[in-house]
């Protein structure tokens, strides 16, 4: 056998020790690796044998969020103005929303009259409409049940009640959270 010298690259190194590209790839892994591993050991303890089943899904994560981090985004990112705007009203109507359904039930007589309305949103960003769909099962007596031909079907507990301007009120704070401003009036 021939003993060959190791590759060097331009500046005397040996070809990919310690190259910037792997040290950059190692930081971006090692945090994540580190934070899914601890979500494991919160979740289902210490037990060694949790492993078997742990050791692919913290890589799986690990792997998938590295993943995920690296796809450009096709539109704008997060707004913190827009996040922090949106959720003092999560909170809000999540309190708000349990006490409505709370008293629906506990009176004698359960009043509700069911039903669906339609709404489109004008929300352009994917996330956003994420965000809004899930949203909507914050405000009182409400539940976004079906989005088809990008209108979505809202169960209501109460049906005569006018749901469009508390779901305008919402997709303007989503899409502000996602950087898209929208009228008021529902233009």
């Amino acid at each position: 056998m021939i003993a060959r010298p190791p590759i060097r690259n331009e500046q005397g190194a040996r070809k990919g020790a310690n190259s910037p590209a792997l040290s950059a790839r190692l930081l971006r892994f090692l945090p994540r690796l580190i934070l899914f591993t601890a979500l494991w050991l919160v979740i289902a303890g210490s037990d060694p044998s949790s492993w078997i089943i742990g050791l692919p899904t913290v890589l799986f994560a690990t792997l998938s969020s590295l993943r995920l981090a690296s796809a450009q985004p096709t539109q704008s990112a997060l707004r913190l103005g827009g996040l922090l705007r949106f959720l003092p009203f999560f909170v809000v109507e999540s309190i708000r929303g349990g006490i409505d359904v709370a008293s629906r039930v506990l009176r004698p007589r359960v009043r509700i009259n069911p039903g669906f309305q339609s709404y489109r949103p004008r929300l352009d960003h994917p996330g956003a409409r994420v965000l809004f769909l899930d949203s909507i099962s914050l405000l009182p007596g409400t539940l976004s049940a079906d989005m088809r031909d990008g209108v979505i079907e809202v169960h209501a507990l109460d049906i005569g009640s006018d749901l469009v301007p508390e779901l305008q009120r919402l997709e303007r704070l989503v899409g502000r959270v996602f950087g898209q401003t929208l009228e008021e009036d529902g233009a």
